[in-house]
């Protein structure tokens, strides 16, 4: 039975007996119809244990990992057990499901609800963010084409306008022609609106407030003689806040087993920072003695992102992390091709293991305690399955199976309890590396802790970013590494567990408003493309609007 299918055969409970079930009462939310709403700001605080949990992955594969359903099913299981519990994961966003990746809202028996809604326009936050980035862009021409008195160099001008679907034909374009009532003639682009830097901002900030101060801090280009103009300067902040002041606000749903789950924002994280947002987290702390949350890719992208990013942003780091592993992309990171993975294969399950035990150390230089998800699949072997706990458990770490797709929370009970004993021990975060570090010196302890990499090495337009930062004083802030989510090189086909190899950096965006500088390595971009059969050709809908296709 395909997803969808078993999705739609669950009747949503009412969102305020989900609400109600959250410690949320009806003057605390607005219902977005029976099964969504959006929380009001400020968030309601109420006593709790104020446990985080992290769930994160290997390098992605064909095969398969299965982050949000582990995560679903974990919630769903910590519920079962007597915890009081919310989720929190990142938003859709219609690129991957309209192009080949799908949706964010799990599978089988462990799933988010309403699944067409979320995975579509659920309460139109993607579309706000889209409407007030390309406003900005359209405030900046605006301004170049009457009179420029900020003396904006359109050549230099960094705001890139923004769609939510996979359109490579957009990643270069000219604007302005047509004539002189057409605007000023410039080179542009467009990237995907879960790479915006709007997207960062509205995950990462706490209110209305630091949301307009963020805006205002965008740098959206540069003068002729090479000055950083914002968006202060441009005195639009508050119009580009106001498009997002729903947007904002964190969205409620429910689980098949109808535990409360928040759903907002959605930054890429191989682009992007990749983190659901902080008042999604923050609300589901606030509110639950359990918060398990994601991060999006492996532990080289989301979960380095959710450590040095969002944790200061969050104001607490994971008591537990779950990096989740399966048996069919171990044996492919051991070198077995996609069509053979069905067959049992020790030996390159052994080698493809490396990649795991890689992000294992990589999580455990944070001072976390980790616990491995080993996500079920039918195909699975007691002697893939026992190999695999074998290895874990020569690095100290446990290792649990988990049938969450055919089971949902009932399959995770173990993987619960090992989880609540985990957050019970003590444990000392520690950042990558000091806030005051320079960004050389933040990248190379990303590379050589978290990739396993060597060295680094800069374009020459890097390079002059580099001395231009310093300059502006940009030099030590943060990094949002922008790298293949298929390795932990920047090699996309270097899979398992690589070493000795250089991350080219080839380009520095500079995004103030988030508060971070971002590194794009090897030819990753900011505007994926649909593959040659898209997941819309699948997609259909029937006279009496009951949809088909949406995995």
């Amino acid at each position: 039975m395909k997803d969808i299918e078993i999705a739609q055969r669950v009747t949503p409970q009412p969102i305020t007996e989900i609400a109600a079930k959250a410690g949320l009462t009806a003057d605390q939310i607005d219902q977005y119809g029976s099964a969504k709403a959006k929380l009001k700001l400020p968030l309601p605080v109420k006593k709790t244990k104020r446990n985080l949990i992290l769930v994160t992955s290997i390098n992605p594969t064909p095969a398969g990992e299965g982050k949000s359903t582990v995560t679903i099913g974990l919630g769903d299981a910590l519920t079962k057990i007597g915890e009081s519990t919310m989720i929190a994961l990142r938003e859709p966003s219609l690129g991957p499901v309209m192009g080949m990746k799908g949706g964010a809202t799990g599978g089988g028996y462990s799933q988010v609800i309403p699944m067409e809604d979320i995975n579509l326009h659920f309460t139109g936050d993607m579309h706000a963010l889209t409407a007030a980035n390309n406003t900005l862009a359209a405030l900046i021409d605006n301004h170049i084409q009457q009179g420029n008195a900020l003396n904006i160099d359109q050549r230099r001008v960094q705001w890139k306008r923004a769609l939510d679907i996979n359109d490579r034909a957009l990643r270069h374009v000219v604007i302005g022609l047509g004539g002189p009532t057409s605007g000023v003639p410039r080179e542009d682009g467009f990237d995907i609106t879960v790479a915006s830097e709007l997207m960062a901002i509205l995950c990462l900030s706490e209110n209305i407030a630091d949301l307009k101060r963020r805006i205002n801090r965008i740098v959206i280009g540069y003068t002729h003689d090479r000055q950083p103009v914002m968006v202060a300067d441009l005195q639009v902040g508050g119009a580009i806040a106001l498009l997002l002041k729903d947007a904002l606000r964190p969205n409620l749903v429910q689980t098949l087993a109808h535990t409360p789950a928040m759903v907002h924002g959605g930054p890429f994280a191989n682009i992007a920072h990749g983190c659901n947002s902080v008042l999604a987290t923050q609300a589901g702390l606030n509110l639950a003695d359990y918060t398990v949350t994601e991060a999006g890719f492996g532990a080289d992208l989301g979960g380095q992102k959710f450590m040095d990013i969002n944790v200061p942003a969050v104001g607490q780091a994971p008591n537990a992390v779950v990096i989740v592993a399966t048996i069919r992309a171990l044996k492919m990171h051991g070198g077995v091709a996609l069509a053979d993975l069905g067959e049992e294969n020790v030996a390159a399950l052994r080698a493809g293991a490396a990649n795991l035990g890689h992000h294992i150390h990589a999580m455990q230089r944070y001072g976390v305690p980790v616990v491995v998800a080993i996500n079920e699949f039918t195909a699975d072997t007691e002697n893939e399955i026992q190999a695999v706990k074998e290895y874990c458990a020569d690095l100290g770490v446990q290792a649990i199976l988990a049938d969450v797709w055919g089971q949902g929370g009932d399959g995770a009970v173990e993987l619960a309890h090992a989880v609540v004993a985990l957050c019970d021990q003590p444990s000392e975060f520690k950042p990558l590396s000091p806030a005051d570090a320079p960004i050389e010196d933040k990248i190379q302890a990303i590379v050589e802790k978290t990739y396993g990499g060597a060295a680094v090495e800069y374009s020459g337009k890097a390079k002059r970013q580099l001395k231009t930062f310093a300059k502006y004083g940009w030099d030590k802030l943060p990094v949002c590494m922008a790298k293949t989510q298929y390795s932990l090189s920047d090699d996309p086909k270097l899979l398992g567990a690589p070493s000795g190899f250089t991350i080219n950096v080839r380009e520095f965006v500079p995004k103030l408003g988030a508060g971070f500088i971002v590194a794009l390595t090897g030819n990753v971009l900011t505007m994926p493309g649909l593959p040659k059969h898209p997941a819309a050709l699948d997609m259909d809908i029937s006279d009496d609007g009951t949809i088909s296709g949406l995995f």
